[in-house]
């Protein structure tokens, strides 16, 4: 196996046992702070007080990850790292300044969240938080989404959309224990290899670290979780997941067979995307705000339909697997291939869709 491979699985491997040493702690200080997710009304799935900051022990594992790389990097260590190719690392000082702003706006996501997590913000403020952060990303980060690299204020715009959209359905999708750090980890894995195919060493590096957070703070969130991520935590993971996903090179004319490949973050992301899709068209049907949470989500219509809230959340983790793996060979397939492979992945959509809606309306009846 390629050094360069070797250096990758060292990241994940690093980063997700940091968060599993730094997640206990922060759930003991949770505790003598008072920073508690309190079961007050029939929306909460939990029946007791959990600890709430989950969302800070992934970002402290994660920066102390980013900084000990630099000090690698800039260190006496650094020819440790020379046995890579020279190519992969000439990036690294040009990327600097971007990563200090990408940084920040990881900062500002979770501080938000962590208000919004002790003081419920309006939905006003929120998203003015959040317009604030991509801006930062985009302007000052150069974080692009290069859905069409010949207009480049199309994808400046887009990725502001994409940036508030992610931080928005992450959070939506944070409804049930390890349903969206699972999910977010499954999209890390899938962008990180498809960086290192790219040889696209900084991102793929990146999105293994990412994956590592998510993975190590997914052992204690799963069923039963033992701590939240809160706000802090879903803002933080769908802002990464908007980063990555923006910076990895799914198209370019020089080797791309299609147009198709612009899609495989969508689709990698399907399911958080898809669901806040149909949780906002059910609450303006139903004449309600959007940001306002129910039991209209993916997982609460698969507990509906017989199944525990333990195996919703495999249904749905097993799902994104499927789609993201599925979807893979759209990247260096040709135009029939990819129209083939982007169409499965759309019927499968249409599947789970139908089965929402039909059975949902049987159990509906039948209660």
């Amino acid at each position: 196996m390629n050094n360069i491979y070797f250096l990758y699985l060292a990241v994940f491997a690093g980063s997700c046992a940091l968060t599993l040493v730094l997640t206990p702690l922060f759930r003991k200080l949770a505790a003598v702070t008072n920073f508690m997710d309190v079961p007050a009304d029939n929306h909460k799935g939990h029946k007791k007080a959990t600890p709430l900051l989950g969302g800070l022990a992934m970002f402290t594992a994660w920066i102390s990850c980013i900084l000990f790389g630099i000090v690698i990097t800039n260190s006496r260590f650094a020819s440790l790292i020379q046995t890579l190719k020279t190519e992969h690392l000439q990036g690294i000082g040009s990327a600097t300044g971007q990563l200090i702003f990408v940084i920040g706006g990881a900062v500002l996501a979770v501080l938000l969240g962590l208000i919004d997590d002790k003081i419920a913000m309006s939905a006003k403020v929120k998203f003015s938080g959040q317009f604030v952060i991509a801006v930062i990303a985009v302007f000052f980060g150069g974080v692009r989404f290069n859905i069409f690299p010949e207009l480049p204020g199309v994808c400046t715009a887009f990725t502001l959309f994409w940036i508030m959209l992610l931080m928005n359905s992450i959070n939506f999708f944070d409804n049930m224990d390890g349903l969206a750090v699972g999910t977010v980890a499954i999209a890390m894995a899938l962008f990180s290899l498809i960086a290192a195919l790219n040889g696209q060493f900084l991102v793929a590096s990146f999105a293994a670290l990412n994956c590592g957070v998510c993975c190590g703070f997914w052992f204690y969130n799963a069923n039963p979780a033992t701590i939240f991520m809160g706000d802090s935590g879903s803002h933080f993971i769908g802002y990464l997941a908007a980063i990555i996903s923006s910076e990895v090179t799914f198209f370019d004319k020089s080797f791309s067979l299609s147009r198709f490949p612009v899609l495989m973050p969508m689709l990698i992301l399907a399911l958080p995307l898809f669901d806040t899709l149909m949780v906002v068209l059910i609450r303006t049907k139903n004449r309600k705000p959007f940001w306002i949470g129910d039991h209209n989500h993916i997982s609460h219509r698969f507990v509906r339909m017989g199944l525990d809230r333990k195996q919703a959340v495999n249904l749905v983790h097993l799902m994104a697997l499927a789609i993201g793996i599925g979807i893979l060979p759209v990247f260096w397939g040709n135009f029939i291939t990819a129209a083939i492979l982007v169409a499965q992945s759309l019927i499968l959509l249409l599947i789970i869709t139908c089965m929402q809606v039909w059975l949902s309306k049987k159990i509906d009846a039948k209660e």
